[in-house]
Order: structure tokens, then C-alpha cells, then sequence
């Protein structure tokens, strides 16, 4: 990473704390440019490239002659989940965990509520993923859509924006956690998330929520298990600091 982006990224997040903090409240103006660039020691071309960064991610508002603007909503668009987070085995683990509620309730209520159609775009989702077998990718956009399917089942347009959101960030990648494992160890991962996810649908389609919500948890609490026990192998190989 060059000095300018990693002073870009620092001077970013200083200031995106600022907003998310409320030091910073919604409709107050930004310093100048080379203000800010004056007080932070940093070039005004760092200085831009956060500020254009904040803008990019609804955090800030441009007006012609007036200057940068907290963005009305700016804590309520604060939130993200990124895509390079997601290689690091923390944040993946901290994701699940999330999820865990999140899930189990929104399983509860598609089983509630699901239609005939919520059903058949579950089985295709499912269909899918047995079909693309060993491509990492291409299962892990068929899990999406699984999830995404149930979040359609909840008649709740909260779940679906919440799950669309996250997209592929929802699935932990396969490699994360198989790492250099053999093939027959990736067959037998794809089995049991497959059992799992049978085993969610078929509660859903009986329409039994509190089956659902228990095949739901099941699930969740298998993955963050298995990467919680890879955390911990990984910590403990590592040798003792000087």
C-alpha cells in the first residue's frame, strides 16, 4: 500500500468516527479543504480522496457554493460490511454471530408466512447448489439466494434489504475455513451445509416455526462453531511472542 493511500484510509476514518460519533451532527459543514489539510498534516489530494470517499458512501453531501455537509441520515448509513473484511477470520466470526439471531427469527417467520412460490424459489436455491458441486463461487451465490429466498418468505421487506445487503458477505468463504484441506474434506463441508439448509426448508415447508427457528440456530451455531475452532487452532500454532 502506498504512504498516500494509507493516509487516505487513516484521514477516512478519522473522519467518517467523527460523523458515526455525532461530534460531527447531521447538516454541520466540513472545514475547507485546506483546512483540514492544514490541521492533519496531510496534501490536499489526501484530503479530497477521503472527503470524495465519505460522499461516495452517503456519509456527506456536496452544495455547489456552499461547501461538504454531514449528510441528513449519515448514522443511519454508516453501517457497512465490506468485502475485505470478510477475509480476516475475526470479522467472519463476528458476522455469524450476528447472524445467529438474525436468522433463526427469520426462519421462524418465513415457516410462518411463507407462499408456495417462497417454497419453489428455496428448492431452486437449493437445486442450484447441488448442481455447481465444487465451484466455490458459484455455491456461494446459490447459499445467497437460498437465504434470500427465506427473507422473501418473511413478507417482511426489512429481512430482504438486510440479507440483499450483505450478499455474497454472508457467506463465509469456503477456502477461509478448509484452507488447505483435501478434497474429500470440501464433499463432506458441502454435505452437511446441505443437510443443514434441508433441514430449514422442510420446517419451512411445514410450516413450523419453532422447528424452523431450531434448524435455523443449528445452522448458524455449526458455522460460527467451525470457525471458532479453526480461530482457536490457528492462535494456538502460533508461537510464543518474544
Amino acid at each position: 500500500m502506498s504512504k498516500s493511500a494509507s493516509l487516505t484510509d487513516t484521514l477516512f476514518a478519522k473522519l467518517e468516527a467523527q460523523i458515526t460519533s455525532g461530534l460531527m451532527p447531521p447538516g454541520s459543514r466540513f472545514p475547507t479543504q485546506k483546512i483540514i489539510a492544514e490541521r492533519e498534516s496531510v496534501s490536499r489530494t489526501v484530503v479530497r480522496e477521503a472527503v470524495a470517499r465519505l460522499e461516495a458512501q452517503g456519509l456527506t453531501v456536496s452544495r455547489q457554493g456552499s461547501g461538504v455537509f454531514v449528510a441528513d441520515d449519515a448514522r443511519y448509513r454508516a453501517f457497512q460490511v465490506t468485502r475485505g473484511e470478510m477475509r480476516e477470520l475475526s470479522d467472519v466470526i463476528k458476522l455469524l454471530e450476528m447472524r445467529l439471531a438474525v436468522e433463526t427469527e427469520m426462519a421462524a417467520l418465513a415457516a410462518a408466512r411463507r407462499t408456495t412460490f417462497n417454497i419453489n424459489e428455496m428448492r431452486d436455491a437449493l437445486r442450484h447448489m447441488a448442481e455447481v458441486g465444487d465451484d466455490p463461487v458459484a455455491a456461494a451465490q446459490a447459499d445467497v439466494e437460498f437465504h434470500l429466498a427465506i427473507a422473501r418468505a418473511t413478507q417482511n421487506d426489512y429481512y430482504v434489504r438486510l440479507i440483499d445487503f450483505l450478499g455474497l458477505r454472508l457467506v463465509p468463504p469456503r477456502s477461509l475455513y478448509l484452507r488447505d484441506q483435501p478434497e474429500p474434506a470440501h464433499q463432506a463441508y458441502a454435505a452437511k451445509v446441505r443437510a443443514e439448509h434441508d433441514a430449514i426448508l422442510d420446517s419451512i415447508v411445514r410450516m413450523n416455526p419453532s422447528r424452523a427457528r431450531a434448524a435455523a440456530r443449528r445452522h448458524m451455531q455449526e458455522s460460527l462453531s467451525r470457525h471458532s475452532e479453526l480461530s482457536n487452532e490457528i492462535a494456538a500454532a502460533k508461537p510464543p511472542a518474544a
